[in-house]
């Protein structure tokens, strides 16, 4: 007998059929909307199931039962690394991505946000370690592209609003993101950075903080790409529709408006 596909409490009798609700919560609301409070415990169940079965992933992955040692001990380090607030998950909304499609969109008490795709999660796209690579160092810069957001309505503010750097559109802080400006995209400067440092990806370990972010084991790799994203990265606030990927943006060098981790 087939095992039903589960997702919180809710149990589907095939992925498809949990796919087509996700899709029709994301339908139902229009940009810029808040989901209802069933629809919000559904999208928290959605990124449960996500990070427990990128730790499942973990568990399998090496055979010398190592990864039981991380659980326990790991657990407890992280918790400890941050002190402060603890960073929790505020609303949910339904943002208005490329190409005008909608796509769901997470705020933080940090006043952070991040997209997810619910396709991406249910089909559950198996963590490789290219791809553990690249998470890792998106989240080793967190901070810092929150710093370069915070830092730049500080100065161009006005009644709690910026211009986007590439419309010239007022926009308010959950309207903008931070775009790398080309040649020098994020993409781009990981894979330079695994080249520089003949990054061997199969021996980097790798744990989950209190936001349930993959991280790098050893604070070593976390310092070390921090350092080659801020000389390599040049920063842009755009609105989130924004399509970065223009030729027009393909410069090599510099420009006085781009803006930099200091």
């Amino acid at each position: 007998m087939r095992k039903p596909f589960k997702i919180g409490q809710k149990e589907y009798k095939f992925k498809k059929d949990a796919i087509t609700h996700y899709r029709t919560i994301l339908n139902s609301y229009d940009f810029g909307q808040s989901l209802n409070a069933s629809d919000y415990d559904d999208l928290i169940d959605l990124l449960d199931y996500d990070y427990f079965n990128y730790l499942a992933e973990l568990e399998t992955a090496d055979e010398n039962s190592e990864e039981e040692e991380i659980s326990n001990e790991d657990e407890s380090e992280v918790g400890n690394e941050n002190n402060e607030a603890e960073i929790s998950i505020e609303d949910i909304k339904i943002a208005r991505v490329q190409f005008n499609t909608k796509c769901f969109e997470i705020f933080y008490s940090d006043k952070t946000s991040v997209y997810i795709s619910y396709l991406m999660i249910i089909n559950n796209t198996k963590y490789t370690p290219e791809k553990l690579f690249y998470v890792a160092c998106r989240n080793s810069i967190h901070d810092d592209i929150k710093t370069v957001k915070q830092e730049y309505f500080d100065k161009n503010s006005v009644k709690g609003q910026v211009k986007c750097q590439e419309t010239g559109i007022l926009s308010k802080w959950t309207e903008l993101a931070v775009d790398h400006r080309q040649p020098n995209t994020f993409s781009v400067i990981v894979d330079r950075f695994k080249e520089v440092n003949r990054v061997e990806l199969n021996l980097i370990k790798y744990i989950s903080n209190d936001q349930n972010h993959i991280i790098f084991k050893d604070d070593t790799w976390t310092g070390q790409f921090r350092k080659y994203h801020m000389e390599k990265a040049s920063l842009r606030i755009v609105r989130t529709e924004c399509n970065s990927s223009r030729t027009g943006l393909a410069r090599l060098k510099r420009t006085s408006k781009d803006l930099i981790i200091k």
